[in-house]
C-alpha cells in the first residue's frame, strides 16, 4: 500500500471538549462508593477517566472534593467541570481507509494487509490510528484515537473505531461482556478432522518475548473453529472469537498442531504434503502473510440499540491461496 504522509498536529493541538454536567444521587444508592455511583450517572464515561477526575477535584460532590471510594448518602449534588484534550503525541496522516460504515458514533473499516493498527516502537507513523486522526481529528480525544479493539500487522478485515466518548464506553463494555461477534477465516496447514473449541490460557511466550504463547498463568482465552473445507495437506476453517487475547488464533492454532500458512511467527519448520509440486511449494514460501481474515462483525449500535452487522468478502490474495490449493488437489 502507498502511503502518503500528511500532517495534521495543528488542527490536532487545538480540539479540547469542555465537560459540564450534574446529576444528584439518588438515595437508594446510599452506602454506596462516589466512583461506582458516578459511573453509573454518568456511563458516557469510564470509570477510570471519571475516578481520575474525583482525584484532581473536577469531579466534585456538593462541591467539596471526595475520594472515590468515600460512601455517599444520597442527595448530593455530582458536578463534573473538565476539558478532555488530545491523549497521545500522534501525528494525523493522509493515509487511505478502506471505511464500509460510518454515523456520528462509529466507524467500521475493512484493514488491508501489511498495516499495522496502533503506534509502537518501530511503527510510530503510517498506521490505522495515523490514518484515523487524519480522516477524523476529533478522534484524538478518544482513548487510542477510538481503537476498541485490534487486528495483527497482516491480518486483514472488519474492525470497529468509537467515534464519541460514549460510544467507547460502550464497545469496550460489549468486548467485555463478550457479546460481539466476531468471525474469522483462516487456512491451515495440516488436515483439521472436525470443529472444536480451543479453551487454552494464551500469555506471553516465557522465552520468547515477541511471541505469545499457551502457558497456564495466560487469560483465558477460547476460540470457536469448523471446517469450510480440506485440501491435499491443509484446511479453510471458520473461526469465532469468544475472548480476544494478542495473537489469539494464530497461538490457539499452532497449539493444535496447525498453525495458518504464512505465518512465519508460529508455524515453525517449513511442512508440506507429500507429492506436492514445486510451484505449489514455491507459491505457499512466499503467500507473504498469515492467512487470516476478519469476514464477519457484529454488534450492538452504542448510540441506536440496534443490532447491526457486517461482512467482508475474502481479500484477492486470501481467494488465491484457497484456488492454488483447489488446483493442487485436482492436479494429484
Amino acid at each position: 500500500m502507498e502511503q502518503s504522509s500528511h500532517t495534521n498536529t495543528e488542527a490536532t493541538e487545538e480540539i479540547s471538549t469542555q465537560i459540564n454536567k450534574a446529576a444528584e444521587v439518588p438515595f437508594d444508592c446510599c452506602g454506596r462508593r462516589l466512583d461506582q455511583v458516578a459511573s453509573e450517572l454518568f456511563s458516557e464515561f469510564s470509570r477510570s477517566r471519571l475516578q481520575q477526575w474525583i482525584k484532581q477535584g473536577l469531579l466534585t460532590v456538593d462541591g467539596t472534593q471526595w475520594q472515590p471510594k468515600r460512601k455517599v448518602l444520597g442527595g448530593e449534588k455530582l458536578s463534573i467541570c473538565a476539558s478532555i484534550v488530545p491523549e497521545g503525541e500522534w501525528v494525523a496522516e493522509d493515509i487511505p481507509l478502506n471505511i464500509v460504515f460510518e454515523d456520528d458514533h462509529i466507524l467500521v473499516l475493512d484493514k488491508s494487509a501489511n498495516f499495522v493498527v496502533h503506534p509502537a516502537a518501530g511503527n510510530y507513523t503510517g498506521t490505522v490510528l495515523n490514518a484515523l486522526l487524519h480522516h477524523c481529528p476529533s478522534l484524538s480525544l478518544i482513548p487510542r484515537a477510538g481503537i476498541v479493539h485490534r487486528l495483527d500487522k497482516d491480518t486483514t478485515g472488519l474492525m470497529v473505531v468509537a467515534k464519541t466518548l460514549e460510544a467507547h464506553t460502550h464497545l469496550v463494555a460489549q468486548l467485555q461482556a463478550r457479546s460481539v461477534h466476531r468471525v474469522y477465516q483462516a487456512v491451515v496447514n495440516g488436515l483439521v478432522t472436525g470443529g472444536g473449541v480451543v479453551d487454552q490460557p494464551v500469555g506471553r511466550h516465557p522465552r520468547q518475548r515477541i511471541k505469545m504463547a499457551v502457558v497456564s498463568d495466560g487469560k483465558e482465552a477460547r476460540t470457536h473453529y469448523s471446517v469450510l473445507d480440506r485440501f491435499q495437506g491443509h484446511s479453510h476453517l471458520q473461526l469465532k472469537l469468544e475472548t480476544g487475547r494478542t495473537h489469539q488464533i494464530r497461538v490457539h492454532m499452532a497449539h493444535l498442531g496447525y498453525p495458518l500458512v504464512g505465518d512465519s511467527l508460529y508455524s515453525g519448520r517449513f511442512k508440506i504434503h507429500k507429492g506436492a509440486s514445486a510451484e505449489f511449494i514455491d507459491y505457499l514460501r512466499n503467500f507473504g502473510r498469515q492467512a487470516l481474515h476478519a469476514a464477519e462483525l457484529a454488534l450492538v449500535h452504542p448510540a441506536t440499540g440496534e443490532d447491526i452487522s457486517w461482512t467482508s468478502p475474502l481479500p484477492q490474495d486470501f481467494q488465491a491461496l484457497l484456488a492454488q490449493l483447489s488446483n493442487e488437489q485436482s492436479n494429484i
